[in-house]
């Protein structure tokens, strides 16, 4: 039989339902497994940072997890523990694996450098500012590098969980552990759930200037030139400033506010797209759906059949 070892890092205010959730969907695919006379099985090692100190080198794990935290102070610092458990199992062949703020402990081992991660878009100012070598996409729930795998959102363990149940055992295992939880097994990506939030806790009081004119009049025609001046900077200047400030160009900016916005009429109206499009500064529909699409990953229709209920 084949027995694969996979340790949680139950580190202080990390989200224990990820915790105990990890170990109980381990079980439910180990029951699969027997039901369909496949010789492997899967245990699960909670171990707490105590246990980090104590455990040693001869003990194998086929996979290290950091699960998510709603704790800024839990992952804001680097843990030597932490850090030095995950560095030694890496070399021994173990893959890391993050959920949400646990990227922040995989990043701070330097051994995702040159890789690109994810964690929770909320995260994704704090992670850059933290680690602004490192590259980022919040758009995707899951990325899979082989040793290192990453994944979004709040309850990314759960596609975490799952892709290591693919990996260690095979489709058909992921398909029935899927229909037990009742829960879909299908691809998806974390810009489905995002939402723009403007950085307005940048200091510059010239580009907030013109943030906050965007936020009034995004409807409206913005030549760069135009927020130059009400910047009172030069073009260049205000490019320059306005990108390190936003992490964006302005005309990016625009289309994100633009976006969110028809994401919200989606949601929230039963206004036909074309209607809104025109509402949010767009002279066509065609436009305003190739720009919704290419942000948001899925197509207006879609993103209202995914996110609003039929009564609406």
């Amino acid at each position: 039989m084949k027995h694969y070892h996979i340790a949680v890092i139950a580190y202080p205010h990390s989200l224990l339902s990820a915790v105990h959730g990890f170990a109980e969907t381990f079980e439910l695919a180990n029951n699969a497994c027997e039901s369909a006379r496949l010789n492997i099985r899967i245990s699960t090692h909670i171990l707490y940072e105590a246990d980090l100190l104590r455990t040693t080198t001869k003990q194998h794990y086929h996979a290290i997890l950091l699960p998510p935290s709603v704790n800024k102070a839990s992952y804001s610092e680097k843990s030597v523990s932490i850090n030095d458990f995950l560095v030694r199992h890496h070399q021994q062949g173990a893959m890391l694996c993050s959920a949400c703020a646990g990227a922040f402990f995989l990043a701070y081992t330097g051994l995702t450098d040159k890789r690109v991660m994810t964690t929770h878009w909320g995260l994704e100012s704090l992670f850059k500012e933290r680690f602004p070598q490192q590259a980022v996409d919040t758009s995707k729930i899951l990325i899979n590098q082989g040793d290192i795998i990453s994944a979004g959102g709040m309850m990314s363990w759960i596609d975490l969980a799952m892709e290591l149940v693919q990996t260690l055992t095979n489709a058909n295992i992921l398909r029935q552990l899927g229909k037990t939880l009742v829960i879909d097994t299908g691809k998806r990506e974390q810009r489905y759930y995002q939402q723009f939030q403007p950085n307005f806790d940048h200091g510059d009081t010239a580009i907030l200037t013109v943030q906050r004119h965007l936020q009034g009049h995004f409807a409206e025609q913005q030549r760069a030139e135009n927020m130059a001046a009400l910047a009172n900077l030069t073009p260049r200047t205000f490019l320059r400033r306005f990108a390190k400030c936003t992490g964006l160009n302005p005309n990016e900016y625009l289309q994100r506010i633009r976006i969110q916005t028809a994401c919200n009429a989606l949601e929230q109206t039963t206004l036909p797209f074309e209607s809104i499009a025109l509402q949010v500064g767009y002279e066509d529909a065609g436009s305003c759906r190739k720009a919704f699409q290419k942000v948001m990953g899925l197509t207006p229709s879609a993103f209202r059949q995914r996110f609003v209920s039929p009564s609406h």
